[in-house]
């Protein structure tokens, strides 16, 4: 029986490195999105390939640029800032805004800022217009890059922000003017914006690294925290 499987797991790796090929030489068409081998789109669904493209772009500046250069989100890229103590970035745009307007620009690196067009696209515009029947005109955040450690402590860690790597939503204002902000209505009393909130909250964890909303701790009862860092959390 061992010596059986064995060459089962040799016939099934042989299979896979066949397949591999093929789709790698063309051979093979599948859609853009469930191809590990085509670059990563903004108009492509999430799915399980998503985020291991945009690892790739954190290693591929120039490749990152070019898928970003296909999204609506208007920036140039920035000087490099070496790291020291910690903090600084590399590989980073300035956004002054995307689809939407935003409550005012931010520095980011490109991965991050990819994630960011891609959770517009696919999240953040279809839950607005799911649970609250209208558009989203304008983000309101908290910002990006900030030379600190994880909660503001003396101590510990770098948070995600010290490299520009990490952006924090407060809230949103619609086509009439409404605003919709974390901390009012996460526990607030319309269920459709407590609704769109964790629609918010549940889609972007299929596209950044770490998600943490209010559900997550007392510190960001106010906010959404969206990073592309080195673990992967959705709370």
């Amino acid at each position: 029986m061992p010596i059986i499987l064995g060459r089962l797991a040799v016939v099934v790796a042989m299979g896979l490195a066949v397949c591999g090929g093929l789709l790698w030489a063309g051979v093979i068409v599948v859609p853009n999105h469930l191809n590990p081998f085509s670059p990563l789109r903004i108009a492509d669904s999430p799915s399980w390939l998503t985020r291991l493209k945009l690892g790739r772009l954190e290693r591929n500046g120039a490749q990152c640029l070019a898928v970003l250069a296909d999204s609506e989100v208007s920036h140039k890229p920035v000087t490099d800032q070496p790291l020291e103590q910690g903090c600084g970035f590399s590989n980073a745009v300035e956004v002054s805004r995307s689809s939407v307007g935003l409550s005012r620009g931010f520095t980011a690196t490109c991965s991050l800022t990819v994630a960011w067009a891609l959770f517009e696209e696919h999240v953040l515009l279809p839950a607005a217009r799911r649970h609250l029947g209208q558009e989203i005109v304008r983000v309101t955040h908290f910002g990006t890059y900030a030379c600190r450690n994880i909660n503001h402590r003396a101590g510990g860690r770098r948070s995600e922000h010290a490299t520009a790597n990490a952006i924090d939503i407060a809230g949103f204002v619609l086509a009439d003017g409404q605003q919709i902000t974390v901390k009012g209505d996460w526990i607030g009393s319309d269920p459709r914006r407590r609704a769109f909130l964790r629609a918010l909250r549940d889609g972007a964890c299929d596209v950044f690294d770490v998600v943490l909303s209010p559900d997550y701790n007392e510190a960001h009862h106010d906010h959404f925290h969206f990073d592309m860092g080195s673990y992967r959390t959705c709370r």
